[in-house]
């Protein structure tokens, strides 16, 4: 009792340890708990505090002076006939406190691209490994499937071969066809744990994701297409691709940068006020004070020249991306095309027929119907269809999410 007690624990743990999540759960969980979004998220808030740090004015300067020796009285240090105070404050000049802060906002504003880009490209990452895992786990329940039939088979060989009623030939038969199972297996089973890792990472959930998608659901996503063509992709995908716009958006970042150092060319004023108790003209003077830098030179002329230049290289960046923008989603299409129509040459009772040959093979081949060659055959091309045809559904739903990434503009769901 104890022993069987034992066993449903670890059962009932392992059963605990996998959670099924639908695409959408997974999505909510990814937002909320995802890392690398969290800490991506603290560049904005580091871009805030530049904002507020651009609009900080330099802080007053406070001097004084005393008396170090009198000579007519031979004192040192005569305080009471001798101190002076000053006060100043800097005061910008040619809009270089409206040039900064404009230049930090802007900074702010790529901040914040950078963070929807990688939102897009964790999205994109996390429903690409949410389908490859379903149409993995479809690949192993096919695999086991045909295992356990197998295994059964080369177990009733093993023991007529031991009689001598089988030859040894047709059970090394057997059991080869074993052995490709059990390595397609393996290999699957590689993938998913992997996959199941990659998913924990992105999702912040600890057990293993079982895929929550029915078989209808998968058929319904298969079958939706883009709205228009590539010429259409294209100009979505201009008009809200969040990196193509990071780079744009470069330029105007740019050209702030260049007129706030152009700005720092022109000389700030010094405005004090001072009171002297009696080294002035008169006793207890107070002044007005007011200094300006000598313009003899532009003292900034090389960073505004670095900055116009920078201006220049970011609008070819900008030129380029938008070149490789419009060539992947070209290519993103057309290979999504090519997949969608190769699948649809598969029809559905093209599958089902597949499926009745393959139960067909299995009840012959028990009445001797079949020969040894001609099963293993069917099972051996049987086994490589099976897992070529969940392939190109795969890749189709993967060349769509690529365009889902690419033009960021929900086309497929």
């Amino acid at each position: 009792m104890n022993k069987i007690a034992g066993v449903f624990i670890v059962i009932s743990s392992f059963v605990a340890a996998q959670q099924q999540m639908s695409l959408l759960d997974c999505e909510e969980a990814f937002q909320k708990n995802n890392l690398q979004l969290l800490a991506e998220q603290y560049n904005i808030n580091m871009a805030d505090a530049d904002v507020l740090q651009a609009k900080i004015w330099e802080l007053p300067q406070l001097s004084g002076q005393i008396n170090a020796y009198n000579p007519e009285d031979k004192k040192v240090f005569d305080v009471g006939h001798a101190k002076g105070a000053q006060i100043t404050q800097l005061i910008y000049m040619g809009g270089k406190k409206k040039n900064e802060i404009a230049f930090a906002k802007s900074n702010k504003e790529l901040a914040q691209l950078q963070f929807s880009q990688l939102l897009v490209d964790l999205r994109s990452e996390l429903r690409s490994t949410y389908f490859n895992l379903y149409y993995e786990k479809l690949k192993l329940e096919n695999t086991d499937r045909q295992l356990g039939y197998m295994n059964d088979l080369l177990a009733a060989y093993k023991v007529q071969s031991a009689k001598g009623n089988v030859s040894l030939k047709d059970e090394v038969r057997l059991q080869t066809l074993v052995i490709q199972l059990n390595n397609d297996k393996i290999g699957i089973n590689k993938d998913i744990l992997e996959l199941q890792q990659s998913l924990q990472v992105l999702t912040g959930v600890t057990d293993d994701i079982e895929p929550q998608l029915s078989e209808a659901e998968a058929k319904e996503t298969l079958a939706l297409q883009p709205f228009g063509d590539d010429a259409e992709l294209k100009k979505k995908a201009i008009e809200n691709n969040a990196d193509y716009q990071y780079n744009l958006k470069l330029i105007d970042n740019s050209k702030l940068y260049a007129q706030w150092q152009k700005s720092l060319n022109v000389p700030d004023l010094n405005v004090g006020a001072g009171w002297d108790q009696n080294g002035g003209t008169f006793k207890n003077e107070v002044n007005l004070m007011v200094g300006i830098p000598l313009p003899l030179w532009k003292s900034n002329k090389g960073n505004v020249e670095k900055a116009n230049f920078a201006i220049q290289q970011n609008q070819k960046n900008a030129d380029f991306q938008r070149l490789n923008l419009e060539t992947k989603v070209q290519a993103a299409y057309k290979t999504w095309k090519s997949q969608y129509d190769q699948l649809t040459q598969i029809k559905s009772n093209d599958l089902n027929n597949m499926e009745l040959v393959y139960n067909g093979m299995l009840t012959n081949f028990r009445k001797g119907n079949v020969s040894l060659i001609e099963f293993a055959d069917f099972m051996d091309s049987y086994r490589e269809a099976a897992l070529q045809i969940y392939d190109m559904k795969n890749e189709i739903m993967q060349s769509a999410e690529q365009l889902n990434q690419l033009v960021q503009t929900k086309i497929f769901y």
